[in-house]
């Protein structure tokens, strides 16, 4: 009898682990509540030939050799270094914010970092540990109602561990991430790059496996990548999420709509739109220059019910203590795996889901398919 192993859930999580599963000879199935693979890693073409991110932009990015390695085998990337904008009193603005644009406000103390950065105290909420980082115009102008918008409550209510993605360029480059060594789209898209790595395997699309479970034969294993609290019928209540609503406009007669990709719009007056995108800027020159006209995507956060529409968890003290108790319960069932971005209740950048997936796969997964079948499992040539 084969090991039999089903994924629930085809994004970059899921997708990576069966990938890997099935390279080493395991018999696995994945099952996807979408028509399409990839989850959020998902694109299509308008019909101006604008190639559209459909859940938001995907910079790829890595400073990990094997990771790299492994993306290749799934299409070719073309160059790409994300550069972002703010658009602050006018002007666009370079975001992380640049050392040049500090010196350019600074006009005494209140452009210095908050007076609990030189006291170091410890931050209890986003507010605070986002003064310690920068200075109070910056988060003014910049943060404070960006976040607002994003999470839809006061900053102050949020984790400080939300800051942790934010930093100064002291060196004024204004590309989003100058430290990777890797970055870049895939050439043909995300929807066929991901189609790819799941390619040879078995796939259930338009299958809510939870409202199913009896309709398929047993697993020996299985690896679920939603929401946890999904899993459990949110018997205990439902972790909170964010998603965005998306208005697209197809402008004919522009070439350039904005300087780059992606313009963040922090300023309340500006609309509850949280960005604007331009998505030829993440097309490659050649593919460029096929296009009339523009595209551009307004972003508008919201907090979904429909488990679909989840992108983002949400960053409090109330739903960290709600996760950790979904967690706890699902550490207690054998042969059962949850994990991911909706699984595990945290953020993950692309190259970092792929990370863990391979980690989970050669550290976790594989052990415990082994120790049942007694069936030795050969190293991961990534690791």
């Amino acid at each position: 009898m084969s090991t039999k192993i089903h994924i629930v859930g085809s994004g970059l999580t899921g997708a990576t682990i069966a990938r890997l599963l099935q390279d080493q000879g395991y018999d696995v199935t994945v099952f996807e509540r979408r028509d399409q693979v990839g989850g959020n890693v998902h694109d299509f073409v308008h019909p101006s030939g604008v190639r559209i991110h459909s859940y938001g932009p995907h910079y790829f990015r890595t400073n990990s050799e094997a990771i790299w390695a492994y993306v290749q085998r799934f299409g070719s990337f073309f160059p790409y270094r994300a550069v972002v904008k703010s658009f602050v009193d006018g002007q666009y603005e370079n975001w992380p914010i640049s050392a040049a644009y500090l010196r350019r406000i600074d006009s005494g103390q209140d452009s210095k970092p908050h007076a609990l950065a030189k006291a170091r105290l410890q931050a209890t909420n986003f507010e605070e540990a986002a003064l310690q980082l920068m200075p109070t115009k910056v988060y003014e102008k910049f943060v404070k109602n960006y976040t607002f918008k994003q999470w839809g409550v006061a900053p102050r209510q949020l984790s400080p561990d939300l800051v942790k993605r934010f930093e100064i360029h002291h060196d004024d480059d204004p590309h989003l991430t100058p430290g990777y060594r890797w970055q870049g789209i895939p050439t043909d898209g995300y929807a066929s790059w991901m189609s790819k790595m799941l390619e040879g395997i078995k796939i259930h699309l338009g299958v809510d496996y939870l409202q199913h479970p009896q309709a398929f034969e047993p697993a020996t294993y299985t690896v679920f990548t939603g929401a946890i609290d999904a899993y459990f019928g949110f018997d205990l209540g439902r972790l909170h999420y964010r998603g965005q609503q998306r208005e697209h406009e197809y402008l004919p007669a522009v070439d350039r709509y904005q300087p780059c990709a992606q313009v963040n719009n922090p300023a309340l007056e500006n609309g509850a739109h949280i960005r604007t995108l331009e998505w030829k800027h993440l097309m490659s020159v050649a593919q460029q220059a096929t296009i009339r006209g523009t595209v551009i995507t307004r972003e508008i956060p919201f907090s979904p019910q429909d488990i679909d529409q989840y992108e983002y968890p949400f960053p409090d003290t109330i739903n960290q203590q709600l996760y950790q108790q979904y967690r706890q319960r699902a550490q207690k069932i054998p042969n059962l795996l949850i994990c991911g971005r909706l699984g595990e209740n945290r953020y993950y950048d692309m190259d970092q889901a792929i990370g863990r997936a391979m980690m989970l796969v050669q550290k976790q997964i594989l052990p415990i398919l082994s120790a049942n079948s007694g069936r030795i499992f050969s190293n991961l040539s990534y690791f």
